[in-house]
């Protein structure tokens, strides 16, 4: 699938210029398709054919083994959430606090990696400790002397505020080699660019696929190495998470899907899976290489209003305005849909694969 095929499938570019991905992509008409479907078949076919149950586990169990294919681990690692939000707290609400325990994250992170800490100083009286990744940039001793007797260390992999990609891998082994747990805020990296959670390291990650994946809304997912899941033991037990919900003596699964737990709709799921398969089609030579040509011709035109470096890292990319809030809004009664984001005071443009030159250069003239 070329780039302008994709652009072709998606009734939403057709209103406007979208650049906004980062909160939030359209889907193409196959995702679409493939939710109708799974929701036509599994209220008219599956109760008299393979059973509601039966296909909705396997439903799950299908999208299960695409995420997992797509970001390098193992399908039982795996545990399908509704957004990054919810996976970042049912691991926050899995641990055993205890006043004084630290918690270490940037300065750079979403709310979604920093209300559940927040949270837990308050109920449980933890520690929380705060790292600056300006640019990017993370001084290294600075955040070793920070995790060291950390319980646990929170980063994304890809920052929200300007776009800027954090050493993932290094940043993990510092903490666990302090003995901190390591959770990886993923959001903004898969489907931009090809990760490996494998290779990686982290003890959790956290995605969903409603941004750059194309997938609907609702479609979280959260990884957890078997050996961290053993450790967590979730706030809300059911017989998703279990190994024999039958059983009077039952035990929790012993990976991430202990942390799945009633019935869910397989419906939004089933338009995760196929717009991780979107994206494949494309390819992410094609997605990355796209996403570089275009930004470099937004990050020349905006001179020196832009934050985000001027080295390629993402199709995010932020820039100074006298109002962030008013210069969102005014360009989006021009037809173009960008944000502003609070916590840096700035204007961030999303980039993705299906944007065009003629995108780009509309954004500039309505500057």
């Amino acid at each position: 699938m070329t780039p302008e095929e994709l652009r072709a499938e998606m009734p939403a570019l057709d209103g406007g210029v979208y650049l906004n991905t980062g909160a939030g992509g359209p889907s193409p008409r196959r995702v679409v398709e493939a939710t109708e479907d799974a929701l036509e078949f599994h209220e008219y076919e599956a109760p008299t054919g393979a059973g509601t149950y039966g296909a909705l586990f396997e439903a799950l169990d299908g999208t299960r083994e695409a995420v997992a294919a797509h970001v390098g681990v193992d399908p039982h690692s795996v545990a399908l959430t509704q957004s990054t939000t919810d996976g970042i707290g049912r691991v926050a609400a899995a641990i055993e606090w205890e006043p004084g325990d630290a918690v270490v994250r940037t300065d750079q992170e979403h709310s979604a990696g920093i209300l559940p800490w927040e949270r837990l100083r308050e109920t449980h009286g933890i520690e929380v400790r705060v790292v600056e990744a300006a640019d990017g940039q993370v001084d290294r001793e600075e955040w070793k002397a920070a995790v060291d007797g950390a319980k646990l260390a929170l980063f994304s992999s890809l920052t929200w505020t300007d776009g800027c990609r954090l050493p993932v891998a290094e940043l993990a082994d510092i903490a666990q080699d302090a003995g901190a747990r390591v959770v990886v805020d993923a959001v903004q990296s898969v489907g931009q660019r090809p990760v490996d959670f494998g290779e990686w390291g982290a003890d959790a990650v956290a995605a969903a696929g409603h941004k750059w994946l194309l997938a609907p809304t609702g479609t979280g997912f959260l990884h957890v190495t078997d050996e961290f899941a053993r450790d967590l033991d979730p706030a809300q037990v059911g017989y998703m998470g279990v190994e024999d919900p039958e059983a009077d003596d039952w035990d929790l699964k012993p990976d991430a899907r202990r942390f799945e737990t009633g019935s869910v709709s397989p419906v939004p799921y089933a338009g995760l899976g196929e717009g991780i398969g979107t994206i494949e089609d494309v390819g992410y030579d094609t997605v990355t290489d796209r996403i570089e040509r275009l930004t470099d011709r937004l990050k020349e035109g905006l001179g020196d209003r832009l934050v985000s470096p001027e080295r390629y890292e993402s199709g995010l990319v932020a820039f100074e305005a006298d109002d962030p809030a008013e210069t969102a809004e005014r360009l989006d009664e021009a037809g173009i849909r960008v944000r502003d984001i609070p916590p840096t005071d700035t204007v961030r443009v999303s980039v993705h694969v299906f944007n065009t030159a003629a995108d780009i250069d509309a954004l500039l003239d309505a500057l």
